[in-house]
């Protein structure tokens, strides 16, 4: 009799739990379905984070360093981009493939390759790297299931090619300053520990 009570008792409290869980997902706004546009512009988020938090990760006075420098035998680094050309180079590409969905005319000094040589300190370069992340929101705002598949400008890539590709270019070269960051002693910020 005293298990026939404890079962009753846990069914009921299982009908209640459920009820209460069906009564707070109703009350909740209903979070809205994702978009091409949302997909992306997520995927853009998350590298810049990480971007824009190893460029503020490494000193001012190491954004000249490449591995060069090392002068490690048998490496060949001859001539490899230096940490702040890295950061310049993904900031110019963005430009390039971002604005190809947009439309927007990429800035003069942004062409070939590894962005402005004018550009040099640090706080300009993120400046940069950050405005070159604020087109690519604009251009993810641009993508729908309508548009996506169309060419980008005179190009026969696709919008969604050209926006997804910047996220996969800067994931890249992402993992190139974290090895940077590690050959200057300082642990990627995305690799600390919390709390």
């Amino acid at each position: 009799m005293k298990w026939t009570r404890v079962f009753l008792l846990m069914g009921a409290l299982a009908i209640v739990a459920v009820a209460w869980e069906q009564s707070a997902a109703s009350c909740a706004s209903p979070e809205a379905p994702p978009t091409v546009a949302s997909v992306v512009d997520r995927q853009i988020t998350g590298i810049e984070k990480q971007m824009v938090d190893v460029a503020e990760a490494m000193p001012e006075d190491r954004y000249d360093f490449s591995p060069e420098k090392l002068n490690i035998a048998g490496a060949d680094y001859k001539g490899v981009r230096t940490f702040a050309v890295e950061l310049k180079h993904v900031a110019a590409s963005n430009y390039f493939l971002w604005g190809s969905v947009t439309g927007d005319k990429i800035p003069d000094n942004l062409r070939g390759g590894n962005g402005p040589e004018e550009i040099k300190s640090k706080a300009d370069i993120i400046k940069l790297l950050k405005e070159s992340f604020a087109l690519g929101h604009r251009a993810a705002a641009e993508l729908t299931a309508q548009n996506m598949l169309q060419p980008a400008g005179s190009s026969k890539s696709t919008r969604l090619h050209f926006a997804t590709f910047a996220v996969a270019h800067a994931n890249d070269h992402y993992g190139q300053l974290v090895e940077y960051l590690r050959m200057n002693g300082i642990v990627p910020p995305a690799s600390r520990k919390s709390g």
